[in-house]
């Protein structure tokens, strides 16, 4: 089908101006298509992965060491999506505490000329460029584990957030600890209890 403008344009939800394939912490979740619960469930407040899950956690953990320049902190793998950090380093110490990538925003120019328009262009060594291949790779795995060629297991894109200190970093990996034990209260859980109670 050729491309129509109309029809297929699709708006970046990156930060317009920003460089990322410049150091720093970016907080992403990661969505499995049409929020199936693909990766495992919830027993007890903790998670528990199927083999689909364990493909998904090799593959994050390996992103760090298939590129020197991308170190991991945080994450947590739920049935159907995956919150975690992702570090790009100038130079990553491994196993060393985060030595202080984030640092306040600075506007900066793009690395690469603007796409055009009705396209999205991945930067190489980008944060969409890694998310993009760790979802390429566990798509291919998960998909042959399951018999289902060419079948969808991630949703268009990805949410991120920049990382801008380390308050806000212990913040997040509050969250992501805590995550499965607020499954039932979870906007991506598919039979979430509404809490109704007036305060």
């Amino acid at each position: 089908m050729p491309y129509d403008p109309d029809k297929h344009h699709r708006r970046s939800i990156r930060l317009k101006g920003y460089n990322y394939t410049q150091a720093g912490a970016y907080f992403v979740t990661l969505c499995a298509w049409q929020r199936e619960c693909l990766f495992g469930e919830i027993l007890g407040g903790e998670m528990q992965l199927n083999d689909y899950g364990r493909v998904l956690e090799e593959e994050w953990l390996r992103t760090a060491e298939v590129r020197p320049n991308v170190d991991l902190d945080a994450f947590v793998i739920m049935p159907n999506h995956l919150h975690g950090v992702i570090v790009i380093c100038d130079q990553c110490r491994r196993g060393e505490p985060l030595a202080r990538p984030y640092g306040p925003y600075r506007p900066c120019r793009p690395t690469a000329p603007a796409a055009p328009t009705g396209t999205v262009r991945i930067v190489a060594g980008s944060l969409g460029a890694i998310i993009g291949q760790i979802k390429s790779i566990t798509t291919k795995r998960i998909n042959a584990l399951r018999n289902a060629p060419g079948q969808p297991v991630w949703q268009r894109n990805y949410h991120e957030h920049i990382i801008h200190s380390e308050t806000a970093l212990n913040n997040i990996r509050q969250y992501i600890a805590h995550n499965p034990m607020l499954w039932i209260e979870d906007e991506e859980n598919p039979t979430r209890i509404h809490n109704t109670a007036k305060r």
